[in-house]
């Protein structure tokens, strides 16, 4: 029990610490959120030539989807990304252990991946804090693009979809920080990931657009819950009986993409020489 809650403690200090932290950069946060909304104005431009090039009709369905669910998955795609979004952690990983300054966890009562969790949530916490009404306003503008209000579970399970893009995002990248113990220099592999991602996560085009069997397989992939699925669970694209499948299999993404971090921690520090300053 005291072990416990000597842990929870720790987990508070550094929650806390890195809130303060990040409150420094609150402008910074204020002006990404801005920045971050000037695509969706494109989105509807290119959405709606799209669109017109199909015919007078402004019904016109393209793909199960009408103008107006291409504008509102658009938005509801850029909310997912700044939960799974996880900005220099990849580079921060390797660059720690490049510089030999992830010794530190070596040799305090502080796990690496644990310090990295609670210092990402402090950061969308502060994020969304900064960015909540402007995110509120954007919506109201755009209200007529949604059709309705999701009932109480498909709501309860877009926000937990939303949790899951988190720790799926922040899994993903740290596992691809903690290969900086094999291959010093990550930014290739930061690439080529964010390349993969912007299509395979459905950043780009809704998931359900791709011909099968491509969509099946890309489908069976975690990176659809960094964006498409917590979109396409507030969309109402999934019955209730589909939105507990979709987010079983989440978890279970959490826990093998969970187990091969620990996996590659353990791996590395056996190897890991802590040259550096």
């Amino acid at each position: 029990m005291t072990r416990m809650t000597s842990t929870m403690r720790v987990k508070w200090c550094i929650l806390r610490t890195s809130i303060e932290e990040r409150l420094v950069y609150r402008a910074d946060f204020a002006f990404a959120t801005l920045v971050r909304f000037l695509p969706i104005v494109t989105q509807v431009f290119l959405w709606g030539a799209v669109y017109d090039a199909t015919g007078p009709d402004d019904t016109k369905v393209i793909n199960g989807y009408t103008f107006g669910d291409m504008v509102a998955y658009s938005l509801l795609v850029m909310v997912s990304r700044a939960f799974s979004s996880m900005p220099g952690l990849t580079t921060g990983i390797a660059r720690d252990i490049r510089d030999g300054a992830v010794k530190k966890f070596l040799i305090q009562p502080i796990d690496l991946l644990d310090y990295l969790f609670w210092h990402r949530v402090a950061h969308k916490l502060v994020y969304y804090a900064v960015a909540f009404f402007p995110f509120v306003f954007v919506f109201w503008l755009c209200r007529d693009y949604f059709h309705a209000w999701p009932d109480s579970i498909t709501f309860a399970g877009g926000l937990v979809s939303l949790l899951l893009a988190f720790v799926v995002g922040f899994l993903i990248e740290s596992l691809m920080g903690l290969c900086a113990f094999w291959f010093l220099e990550v930014s290739s592999l930061v690439f080529v990931y964010m390349m993969l991602s912007y299509f395979l996560s459905g950043h780009m085009l809704p998931l359900d657009w791709l011909p099968e069997p491509y969509a099946r397989g890309i489908q069976l992939l975690p990176f659809k819950y960094l964006a498409f699925v917590p979109a396409g669970i507030l969309l109402g694209k999934y019955d209730h009986a589909q939105l507990m499948i979709e987010l079983l299999q989440g978890f279970l993404w959490v826990i093998v993409l969970f187990a091969l971090n620990r996996l590659a921690l353990s791996r590395g520090l056996r190897r890991y020489s802590a040259y550096g300053g």
